[in-house]
């Protein structure tokens, strides 16, 4: 495992915590300060910034990940509320694509979050190091 996926793994640790995102920054920028050399933090940090889609989508997703979802959440409960009612396996198939997409999204607005995170970490790490 690389140092970019431990680092965000540590970072996908954090979001499971209830704190506020400065906490979350504080417990990080000190796992990464005392493992990640200089040169690997600024390497990482551009990959990711590489790596960061820019679109309106990809935004959204990021910080609302749980609203964007709701709707696919909605259409494997109807999907699966008809099945049953109606006796239609078909409607069934709803059940699974809703929930399917549903759990995509999740997972990738997680990654997108866990990303920025430590993104945002690793900022404020360099400029703690420029300012002294």
């Amino acid at each position: 495992m690389g140092q970019l996926e431990r680092l965000l793994l540590m970072a996908e640790d954090e979001l499971t915590q209830y704190s506020t995102d400065a906490r979350k920054m504080e417990k990080l920028r000190q796992k990464i300060a005392l493992s990640v050399s200089r040169a690997e933090q600024q390497q990482i940090k551009e990959t990711l910034l590489a790596e960061m889609p820019t679109g309106g989508l990809a935004k959204l997703v990021e910080t609302q990940r749980q609203a964007v979802a709701l709707p696919l959440w909605g259409i494997a409960g109807l999907g699966l509320l008809l099945g049953i009612s109606f006796m239609q396996p078909v409607d069934f198939l709803a059940t699974i694509v809703g929930g399917a997409g549903a759990i995509a999204v999740q997972k990738w607005g997680w990654s997108l979050q866990a990303k920025r995170l430590l993104i945002n970490t690793l900022e404020e790490l360099e400029q703690r190091m420029k300012g002294g």
